[in-house]
């Protein structure tokens, strides 16, 4: 078996820690020490060799992806989303789940989605001037609202009631760093205590999902008008002719309501830290929004260069995760000129890449003009992964960032309460700022708000 790149040799504990409380800090230090290539031991994880160059990347998602399992590497997250999420499966199931989950978050139901969108943004927001907002919370309300009524089709009733509440608690529960130990410590998943109490809240929340998948079913997929994502979910077939079970949709379900609108609500909140941080970047923001008019399609404003720049350079400078799905090598593989045994485990750095100097000079700045510049590779910039495990959800994910940031501030003027700057932390298996990015609301403007007509 060939040896690992050098790496850390702090017991593995210690690095495991490291990487709870203090990840994008260690990965740094790893780097200037270790180089593009390193061996970090979390704990009782299988050594993951983090990969740090576009090239080894690129070596990685675009050779057969039958040559990698990605779906056990990510064993963390399996309690949170059952054994068919698209997370965690491998080979054929894989590929089949993704090729029928597929239509639902591309092309025109992009389009129908968009006016949702900003219409959710403006109703969750009714904010009164003085006051003073946490960002990620009001951000999670929003894309949380987007997954019940774009994903889900439900915008009333009683389960809509329960689904909002027992979602936040559940989030809540690893709202912290020490919280987010439940997930990195096998031993801390007990029947008990603070683990018995997610997992109820996670089987309430999957009998939920359950109610309503079991509603959906006596309806037939060509006669029901909906076209919420669940509807084209339920109605996608095999090649044979084969839908998805309720477990699968079930476990899909949950990926999408877990994943789905805590990611973007993280990076929406850094997105507005950013543009009250920079006033030169929300000058030229407001400017090119203002360009389109009165009351300009969203798919208008979907399309503005800055506005896309600017979400970009959010993702790129504090990625929501650091590193993609790992990669296990099924067989023996070369990474940048090294050989590795089967069954090594690969982590690409979406952290590190984004921070390389040679790709984004001064890349701790928040300088959305380098993506009007220069057009970045996938191996260069990959906030959403990469080859055949690329976020399914991307491409709604992007549709919901640029149409809520464009909407909320055309509509508001907001201002920083800190001076100081706001640090990403561990929350859960992703990182978000540290207190919530709190905006104080001083003013209303006048700028046509992105209004799409009723649905």
């Amino acid at each position: 078996m060939s040896q690992l790149p050098q790496g850390p040799t702090t017991p593995p504990f210690w690095q495991l820690l490291n990487w709870i409380f203090d990840p994008f800090d260690f990965l740094e230090r790893c780097a200037r020490r270790y180089g593009d290539l390193f061996t970090i031991r979390l704990g009782g994880f299988r050594p993951l060799v983090f990969v740090a160059h576009p090239q080894g990347v690129q070596e990685i998602f675009a050779v057969d992806a039958k040559l990698f399992d990605a779906g056990r590497g990510n064993v963390i997250v399996r309690p949170l989303v059952g054994e068919n999420s698209l997370l965690v499966l491998d080979g054929e199931h894989h590929r089949r789940d993704r090729k029928l989950l597929m239509p639902p978050f591309h092309g025109e139901s992009l389009r129908r989605y968009a006016q949702q969108i900003c219409q959710i943004a403006q109703q969750e927001a009714q904010w009164q001037l003085g006051q003073t907002i946490n960002m990620r919370r009001a951000m999670q309300s929003i894309t949380l609202e987007v997954i019940l009524q774009v994903v889900f089709g439900i915008r009333e009733g009683e389960r809509y009631q329960q689904l909002k509440p027992l979602t936040a608690d559940l989030l809540e529960q690893v709202a912290s760093p020490i919280r987010s130990s439940l997930l990195f410590i096998p031993f801390l998943q007990q029947n008990w205590g603070p683990w018995a109490q997610f997992t109820q809240l996670l089987e309430c929340i999957r009998t939920l999902l359950q109610a309503e998948i079991d509603e959906r079913r006596p309806q037939s997929p060509t006669d029901t008008p909906s076209k919420d994502i669940l509807a084209l979910m339920m109605a996608a077939r095999t090649e044979s002719g084969v839908a998805l079970s309720d477990r699968e949709l079930q476990d899909e379900l949950l990926t999408l309501l877990l994943a789905g609108h805590e990611t973007t609500a993280t990076a929406l909140s850094w997105a507005f830290y950013w543009v009250c941080q920079c006033p030169q970047v929300q000058e030229k923001l407001l400017a090119e929004l203002a360009s389109l008019g009165d009351r300009p399609e969203p798919m208008a404003i979907y399309q503005l260069p800055y506005l896309t720049a600017v979400c970009e350079e959010t993702l790129r400078l504090y990625p929501v995760v650091p590193i993609t799905s790992p990669r296990i090598a099924k067989t023996p593989v070369t990474v940048m000129g090294r050989q590795f045994g089967a069954e090594t485990s690969f982590a690409p750095c979406i952290y590190l890449i984004h921070h390389r100097e040679d790709l984004y000079p001064h890349s701790h700045q928040f300088r959305p003009e380098r993506f009007l510049e220069r057009q970045y590779s996938p191996y260069e910039f990959l906030p959403f992964g990469g080859g055949n495990r690329r976020c399914l959800g991307a491409a709604l994910a992007m549709l919901e960032l640029k149409l809520v940031l464009a909407t909320l501030l055309s509509s508001y003027q907001f201002q920083l309460t800190a001076s100081q700057p706001i640090k990403p932390v561990r929350r859960g298996v992703t990182l978000a700022p540290h207190n919530g990015v709190p905006l104080r609301l001083i003013g209303r403007r006048q700028l046509s708000q992105p209004i799409a007509t009723p649905y």
